[in-house]
Formats: structure tokens, sequence, C-alpha cells
């Protein structure tokens, strides 16, 4: 039996602006001056009302802290947040791209083998023998098109 829990990520946002505000030790105006400032951007729901989730905390946590802590201003926060972001987009890419990898080399070195099993083969049979017995009564002959006649010439 599944719960509906099951189906919640870190990027689901369910969490209203005063809880958000209360878990990331900011003030809910605070909160609405980032999202107008897009350092971060809550859900919405169809009401337009905001909705964060556990990963806009965190992002809400990483702007006050280099705020604070750090003297970065909020045009300096948001160009670390967005190469942040850049940076995981590339880091997911990068997993992607291995995984293909893998699977090409895979295929590359099944093709390696089939290609040695066929060179092995030809290597060991008769001059002029087929790799694949093929029947007399399955080749067809090709044969070319009619070349048009001459209609006489006006």
């Amino acid at each position: 039996m599944t719960s509906p829990f099951d189906r919640l990520s870190d990027d689901t946002p369910v969490y209203v602006i005063s809880v958000a505000a209360q878990l990331a030790g900011l003030h809910p105006q605070t909160l609405r001056a980032y999202d107008r400032l897009g350092l971060v951007s809550p859900g919405r729901t169809p009401g337009r009302g905001r909705r964060y989730s556990m990963r806009n905390i965190l992002a809400l946590r990483e702007v006050q802290r280099l705020s604070q802590e750090e003297g970065v201003n909020l045009s300096g926060i948001k160009r670390i947040l967005e190469l942040g972001g850049e940076l995981e987009r590339s880091h997911k890419l990068v997993v992607e791209l291995h995984a293909q990898i893998a699977v090409l080399r895979a295929e590359l070195e099944s093709t390696r083998a089939v290609a040695a099993r066929l060179a092995e083969l030809r290597r060991g049979r008769p001059t002029g023998a087929d790799l694949v017995p093929v029947r007399s009564s399955q080749i067809t002959h090709w044969v070319p098109p009619p070349a048009p006649q001459d209609q006489g010439k006006p």
C-alpha cells in the first residue's frame, strides 16, 4: 500500500509562505522580496498562492548565509545561485553521458566479438564457399528496365 507522501520529493511545493519563512528563519516579507528578485521562485497554487519546496527552503537558507556571513549582495547571490544551477545541470548531463558511453562501449565490444567470429569463420571456409548457404530458388536476378523508345524527333 502506498502513501501519498511516497510521491513527495525535495522539489514538491508543499509549504505555505508562513511555514517556509519559519523553516528558513526569515520573515515572510523577505521571502516575497526574494521571489520578486528571482532569487528563489516557489511554486504557485491555482489561486496564485506561493508554495515552497524543501529545495526552496534550503536555497533561502543559503541566500541568508551568503548575505549575512559572506557579505555578498543580492545580485551576487542571484548569480551564485544561477551558476550553482548550471553546475548541477552539467553534473546531471555528465552522468547521462557516462551511462551512454558505457552502453556504447558494451555495444562496441559485442560488435568486435561478432566481427572477430565472422573473420574466424571466413578464414576457415573453403575458397568460394558462402558463410550463409543460399538456395538457388531464392536467388533472383535484377533486370534493368527497358530503354525508352525513340518516339521520333520533332
